[in-house]
């Protein structure tokens, strides 16, 4: 066998007497080799396993660092034993207190381009809705759109927020949870903001609603769609959620998504009550009890829950303002974070108006 001399990356391997080469030879040379190969192995997968955690380690450093900036405070509220988390900024004052309540298997950090907005001195919460986020999770307890709207009533209470209405805001699944909130416990709510809401009996069906019903009929939940666990899962949710999917609002939505990844189980026993007989419609039940001032803001290429919901719930509660947006779709404070916050400001702002009117006359 020749004999080979070893040079790699850059480093000289001499001989210390006479700093002449040093020779390898036969199976010494094939020796370094395998070490110096199995060594930029290791150094490659572990490169790689941080690199895949990059994204989210950004975006939780975002999430900090909006949170800082926006002056919003984290905190836990105990009561009956179950812990609810939420942020807060402000202090309740003469105007409503305003109190926001995300879309399913997100949290409350979802709200943070939307209260961006919002004056600093406004009193607002932005709470984790019960098993999301912080806020306590438990297997065997009823996820249902009335059973959640009775957690948000004991956050109420326990918060101190029933001592005088505050304006109510949800999206998606949390708009539902609002409305069903708003039927059920009317002297609480001044106003009412839904974006998107789920619980609608709506004759088109949308993509998405397709998609999912097929998953009911799957054995073992956990590896179902609902919760993605591929990159294809992933992206194809995603863009369903989107009107425009871009590398940029897709990286954001996917770090939106990440917290659902341990907890797939639970968000899939939550889907689960959501859609079941006793809950899929109850906020068409009940729209019509709703008797707050209502805002509808809905994207116009929603795939999730389609558009024609907006009408449904403009028939049928009599105070009410729809917007439609251009070019959005479901998740409208990721795509449309401007302008919602825009118009959710202006009709809290016009209800607050119109109730000084009604206090002076």
């Amino acid at each position: 066998m020749k004999p080979c001399i070893f040079i790699s990356c850059g480093f000289f391997l001499g001989n210390k007497s006479d700093k002449e080469p040093l020779l390898f030879t036969g199976m010494n040379c094939i020796k370094v080799k395998i070490i110096i190969y199995g060594a930029l192995d290791v150094l490659i997968n572990l490169f790689i396993s941080k690199y895949n955690q990059l994204p989210s380690l950004i975006f939780r450093i975002m999430i900090w660092t909006k949170r800082h900036s926006m002056g919003v405070k984290v905190k836990n509220l105990d009561s009956e034993g179950y812990r609810f988390r939420y942020f807060m900024r402000g202090k309740p004052g003469s105007q409503p207190s305003v109190l926001m309540l995300h879309g399913f298997s997100l949290n409350k950090d979802m709200w943070l381009n939307t209260i961006e907005v919002f004056p600093k001195g406004l009193h607002l919460i932005c709470l984790d809705l019960p098993g999301h986020g912080g806020t306590t999770r438990l297997l065997g307890e009823s996820y249902t759109a009335v059973a959640q709207a009775k957690r948000i009533h004991q956050f109420v209470q326990c918060a101190g927020l029933n001592h005088k209405p505050f304006h109510l805001v949800g999206m998606s699944m949390g708009g539902m949870v609002a409305g069903v909130y708003a039927a059920l416990y009317p002297a609480h709510v001044s106003s009412l903001a839904l974006l998107c809401p789920a619980g609608l009996k709506i004759p088109k069906q949308s993509e998405l609603f397709l998609w999912l019903k097929k998953l009911v009929l799957l054995k073992d939940l956990a590896k179902s769609a609902l919760v993605p666990v591929t990159k294809e899962q992933t992206e194809n949710f995603m863009k369903l959620c989107l009107a425009q999917p871009n590398f940029l609002k897709m990286q954001l939505l996917k770090a939106y998504l990440e917290d659902r990844r341990p907890h797939k189980m639970f968000f899939a026993l939550c889907f689960l009550d959501l859609t079941s007989t006793e809950s899929k419609y109850s906020l068409h039940e009940n729209m019509r009890k709703i008797k707050a001032p209502t805002q509808i803001i809905w994207g116009k290429e929603d795939k999730v829950f389609d558009s024609s919901g907006a009408e449904i719930l403009a028939d049928a509660i009599p105070n009410s303002q729809v917007h439609r947006l251009e070019k959005c779709g479901h998740f409208i404070t990721l795509e449309r974070p401007r302008i919602s916050a825009r118009l959710l400001l202006e009709f809290y702002n016009l209800v607050c108006d119109s109730a000084k009117q009604k206090k002076v006359a």
